[in-house]
């Protein structure tokens, strides 16, 4: 009878789940370090977990990488994946063209189809399909309304 070769053996785990590891509020690897980071109060830490949240914060992203833990939080109510923080990278910037784009697309929704103002809250226009001023028919206070400074010349570079 042949033996089996080492390479062959696999290590089984009778009371492993294949479950994430799970940690309380503050208990996960470096948390109080990613904390104070996401806060800003201290630069981001080089190893620890942190939630997407958290990353953000830091200006990083998880990059792909997949979740390695859970922080279990409100009894168990409530829980958010953990990533590894060393294994994150820095957030992407939108491109100029991309944040016209949003521009233009918050535009539409913040200016009153009536009065031609924008304001800095989204409007109600599915359900009265203009502003709150031109529903009532009183001006709207000067700090809820956008307003733009007056151009100055032509503004070509030529």
């Amino acid at each position: 009878m042949d033996s089996p070769d080492e390479d062959d053996l696999v290590d089984v785990d009778l009371y492993d789940d294949d479950g994430f590891p799970e940690f309380g509020n503050n208990q996960a690897p470096g948390a109080v370090a990613v904390r104070a980071a996401a806060r800003e109060k201290k630069p981001a830490p080089e190893t620890g977990l942190a939630t997407r949240r958290q990353l953000r914060a830091m200006g990083l992203s998880p990059g792909g990488h997949d979740p390695v833990a859970r922080l279990i939080c409100r009894g168990g109510n409530r829980w958010a994946w953990l990533y590894r923080v060393d294994l994150a990278v820095p957030k992407r910037t939108p491109t100029l063209a991309q944040e016209l784009a949003l521009d233009r697309a918050m535009a539409a929704r913040q200016t009153c189809p009536t009065c031609r103002r924008r304001y800095y809250a989204c409007l109600p226009l599915r359900t009265q399909g203009q502003c709150e001023p031109c529903e009532g028919g009183y001006e709207p206070s000067p700090d809820t309304v956008m307003t733009y400074p007056a151009p100055t010349g032509h503004g070509l570079a030529a």
